[in-house]
């Protein structure tokens, strides 16, 4: 069985983490994912703390194996969802789009294993002085909020930088992705596109099926100009984003044009107006199955091809 220092930290069975995606990640597909022996992730996204707490009680109602939340930082709620965890005893938190040291501190004193996403060596580093469990170097060709770096390119690098176990994210979707992220120094791995094709996954049919007939030149990043670049399928909307983006419209005028435009996708399957997430390793993800299944493909997938580069040098 593939198993790391990873799987002793968070107490999981497999190396393999799922991403937390707004509005997408929640308690079922979560508590499907920590069934099947990987860490599943809430997504808090922008919600407010309510929804958050519910989401976590739908998880542990349906898993007694340990669970995360994501935190967006750059929420209105983030300083409540700071506070969710803690009282709701969630046992892993993950955070993206900002700087969680505020809150690392009391996180620790709960007990709670603090993981967050950096996209550069100087935020692992911070990370790492500031007492994170551990970290996940994750690629710019990852959905949703992205870096400059690649994966091939960030991984080794933060490796390099850390003495903390570093799980890979961005561009991963199968056993080769997990085997290769071993090989650059990572001791696990975190995907969220490929359980967008989840069974336990809700988004709206519309959304599953671009992601299941995705191509490899599928996606394209917005929103730069505004500094939080986003990396989602090639749909009208995002068309329409890039050309307002660089057409001179009014900075306000664009962020009012993004708001909604993810849950429009994720419960309406809005295939005008819906922002649709995704991965550059879209491509890869052929079939709707469980995240038991997809886990378990994706371990078996690395196992060989592992023991077969273990004999390539002597």
């Amino acid at each position: 069985m593939l198993r790391s220092e990873l799987c002793q930290l968070l107490g999981i069975t497999y190396p393999v983490l799922q991403g937390g995606m707004a509005w997408i990640a929640d308690g079922v597909l979560a508590a499907a994912v920590s069934n099947g022996g990987g860490l599943g992730i809430i997504a808090a996204g922008n919600a407010p703390q309510d929804y958050v707490r519910e989401q976590i009680r739908i998880a542990k109602a349906r898993t007694k194996q340990p669970i995360g939340v994501n935190i967006m930082l750059l929420s209105p709620y983030a300083d409540e969802v700071a506070q969710v965890v803690i009282e709701e005893q969630v046992e892993v938190v993950t955070t993206g789009a900002g700087n969680p040291s505020k809150y690392i501190k009391e996180w620790r004193n709960a007990g709670i294993k603090v993981i967050p996403v950096v996209a550069s060596v100087a935020m692992a580093k911070l990370m790492t002085r500031l007492g994170a469990s551990a970290l996940i170097a994750e690629g710019g060709e990852s959905g949703g909020h992205v870096g400059e770096l690649t994966t091939m390119v960030l991984v080794p690098q933060v490796c390099d930088a850390t003495p903390l176990p570093v799980i890979a994210a961005g561009g991963i979707a199968d056993g080769r992705g997990l085997a290769a992220a071993f090989m650059l120094g990572a001791c696990g791995v975190q995907m969220g596109t490929r359980f967008l094709s989840a069974t336990e996954c809700s988004i709206h049919p519309n959304y599953k099926e671009k992601i299941l007939k995705a191509n490899d030149l599928c996606t394209m990043v917005t929103g730069k100009r505004l500094g939080h670049p986003v990396r989602s399928l090639r749909t009208p909307f995002a068309r329409n984003y890039s050309k307002a983006e660089y057409g001179g419209v009014a900075d306000d005028e664009l962020e009012a044009m993004g708001t909604g435009a993810l849950q429009l996708a994720v419960q309406e399957g809005d295939l005008e107006k819906g922002c649709f997430l995704s991965g550059q390793i879209a491509a890869l993800v052929k079939k709707e199955q469980p995240s038991a299944e997809i886990i378990k493909e994706v371990v078996d997938g690395a196992e060989p091809i592992l023991k077969e580069a273990a004999t390539w040098v002597r």
